[in-house]
């Protein structure tokens, strides 16, 4: 029988210190794109590529991510009262469309770690990485696009982008080979993979962006992965380890991804999916062009 992608993890134990001091008080995943918190976009993308069960990874401070996926009595009583219907909607849509575990990570010990701290919650099966950082636009959400590779091929994929020019270096980058043309050429074959190496010792300009199908074996890989700086315990390493046991690979997704862990990023993330919007395209269409930008 072949396996199927269920559960989706999402790591979310992070200081967000790029974005402090907005963050000193809130998790950097409750961080609003237009009206929705980043995580949010994440979430909604692993339930359109059939997880509907969703692990979050949290730390000291993350009570809010909780309280958003929790139901509200008091919010949903005052917004019927009111007969704000639409809004009501809105808000039960959020609790109703998964079904959400926490697990605590006590220890910022790296993204390694943060997946490793879910492995009996996700048991013997293969599942999701969604950073949430990584909001990524598209007609066929990434994961969707991604599980169809899992399904043909029943081996972990990595979603991967072309990153052109000294940028490549702020990435885990991919030695790979085409797998054969399958998937209109955006299929590859992983043979190794380099953590942000100098442009130079790049082994191509495929870098790994933040969506991965793992099969269970990462679990073992990453508890026999050596500590790095900082005792932390890095997926790449993990992932480089499950490469002498299994094939991997690599799949260059379609849509546009925007880094919202980057403050201007995240700025971008804003204003193009605001555009959009039908409520709020038009209007800050023509606000933008009564900018003086000189």
């Amino acid at each position: 029988m072949k396996m199927k992608v269920c559960k989706a993890v999402f790591p979310a134990a992070g200081l967000g210190t790029r974005f402090l001091p907005a963050t000193k008080a809130q998790p950097k995943e409750m961080l609003p794109l237009v009206d929705k918190p980043i995580i949010q976009y994440g979430v909604e993308e692993a339930l359109a590529a059939g997880c509907n069960q969703i692990i979050i990874i949290t730390g000291r401070g993350k009570q809010s991510i909780e309280d958003h996926f929790d139901v509200s009595y008091e919010l949903e009583k005052m917004l019927e009262e009111r007969g704000k219907s639409d809004l009501l909607k809105t808000v039960r849509q959020i609790s109703d469309m998964i079904y959400v575990a926490y697990v605590r990570q006590k220890e910022a010990l790296g993204l390694g770690h943060a997946v490793l701290t879910a492995r009996e919650l996700v048991g013997n099966e293969p599942f999701a990485v969604l950073l949430a950082d990584d909001v990524i636009d598209a007609p066929i959400p990434c994961l969707k696009q991604m599980v169809s590779v899992f399904e043909e091929t029943q081996c972990s994929v990595i979603a991967a982008q072309v990153v052109d020019g000294e940028a490549i270096s702020a990435y885990g980058v991919l030695d790979l080979k085409p797998a054969d043309g399958r998937f209109d050429g955006r299929l590859f074959e992983v043979k190794s993979m380099v953590e942000k190496p100098a442009r130079k010792d790049a082994p191509s300009n495929l870098a790994i962006i933040g969506r991965y199908i793992l099969t269970p074996t990462i679990f073992q890989m990453l508890s026999e992965t050596q500590t790095g700086s900082g005792g932390e315990i890095q997926l790449t390493d993990g992932m480089k380890l499950l490469l002498k046991k299994e094939k991997m690979y690599a799949y260059v997704f379609e849509g546009k991804r925007h880094d919202t862990g980057d403050k201007l990023g995240f700025l971008k993330a804003t204003v193009e999916l605001a555009l959009k919007r039908d409520d709020l395209g038009g209007p800050l269409r023509q606000y933008l062009k009564t900018l003086d930008l000189n």
